[in-house]
């Protein structure tokens, strides 16, 4: 096996990053429907907690440094390229080689490391929300761009509080844990894996 990714690789990270895109919009509606208000800061534990098996059976596929941080960055493009933030892609990037040298320490077969992590790598779905806290003017301003009102743009941040950026943290953490246990059981009974 090749150590450098190959063009089969890059389809199959692709096939996989859908997947990951279209749970994480299921989660989003999810959110949206059930937690009006919050689902914003809590849209990166709900995508951890379905996104498990899909991040499981891609290291599997590909056991290579790249896998991963490329996926995060696809992930981080497609936010981009929906209207979100431009910055928002940079914990895509940061959070997605982080896991990616995570799961290479073990070679990407030992079962604690890969699910540390998919930890990191769930931190990834901050991307579209830190610019509220961090960039709160320059993310201000591209809502107006975009054609949003004062009321929208009152409604997006009102529940953008430092302690709550807290919340979404540790709430990501804890469905990443769960998440992972979760993809874990799925993978070995549907799966041959490691």
């Amino acid at each position: 096996m090749g150590k450098s990714l190959k063009i089969q690789d890059m389809i199959t990270i692709g096939v996989y990053s859908a997947i990951y895109f279209v749970l994480t919009a299921i989660a989003s509606g999810a959110g949206t429907a059930l937690l009006p208000g919050f689902s914003v800061l809590l849209l990166p534990g709900l995508c951890a907690l379905i996104t498990g098996p899909v991040y499981l059976i891609l290291i599997k596929k590909v056991p290579k440094f790249g896998a991963i941080s490329t996926m995060g960055i696809i992930m981080g493009l497609f936010f981009i390229l929906i209207g979100r933030f431009i910055l928002a892609i940079v914990p895509h990037i940061v959070f997605g080689i982080g896991a990616d040298l995570m799961a290479k320490k073990g070679n990407y077969v030992d079962r604690r490391l890969n699910q540390l992590s998919f930890l990191i790598f769930s931190l990834n779905m901050t991307g579209p929300i830190l610019p509220l806290w961090f960039f709160k003017h320059g993310y201000t301003q591209s809502l107006v761009n975009r054609g949003k009102d004062a009321e929208y743009v009152a409604r997006t941040f009102a529940n953008i509080t430092w302690p709550n950026l807290a919340v979404c943290l540790i709430f990501t953490v804890i469905c990443a844990a769960i998440g992972i246990v979760i993809g874990r059981k799925i993978v070995d009974k549907h799966f041959s894996t490691n």
